[in-house]
């Protein structure tokens, strides 16, 4: 049985409520580089999200979760994105908002959750992510999901006025 909640948080849908959490993080210009964002987003463009947010992975290739500390509130947002049901893959990416939020282990949750989401219940073979090069406490993160680094893109993120490095990790199910 899949399930979207652990002991210290829980996985859920979008909700239209979620405007202010969503608002702020999409301009935050610090989480830019793990987003790929390039501009602030208005708050109408987000309330239009959130109201199309209802749609079929199958439909749209990607799902997105609000993480939640058990008390209900918001901590952060995983993706499945880039799904690919023929090849049965999609995308993996987290992040954990606030300082107070981190090293608190609901990154480490929500990833375990996802993963046995995406192999469980959408039957996929093998998940991926990128993170670059010093991006310690992703890599950690991943690895620690098993998570195996198979190849290196050099100088493939430009941030702050350098290129960086990015690794592609991947997580094969072998068992189905």
């Amino acid at each position: 049985m899949v399930t979207l909640k652990a002991e210290n948080c829980y996985l859920r849908a979008l909700e239209p409520e979620d405007l202010d959490f969503i608002y702020l993080i999409e301009n935050d210009e610090t989480v830019w580089e793990v987003s790929q964002t390039i501009t602030p987003y208005s708050r109408f463009l987000i309330k239009e999200y959130l109201e199309n947010a209802h749609k079929d992975i199958f439909e749209v290739k990607q799902q997105r979760f609000v993480i939640c500390k058990s008390n209900n509130e918001a901590v952060g947002l995983i993706d499945v994105f880039d799904f690919d049901i023929k090849n049965k893959r999609a995308g993996v990416g987290i992040l954990i908002y606030g300082n107070e939020n981190k090293a608190k282990g609901y990154g480490t949750s929500a990833l375990k959750m996802v993963v046995e989401y995406c192999f469980k219940h959408l039957d996929l073979h093998q998940l991926h992510c990128n993170i670059t090069a010093d991006n310690l406490a992703s890599k950690k993160l991943f690895e620690s999901q098993k998570f195996e680094q198979i190849g290196l893109k050099k100088d493939w993120v430009y941030s702050c006025g350098t290129y960086k490095d990015e690794y592609i990790y991947q997580l094969i199910n072998y068992v189905h």
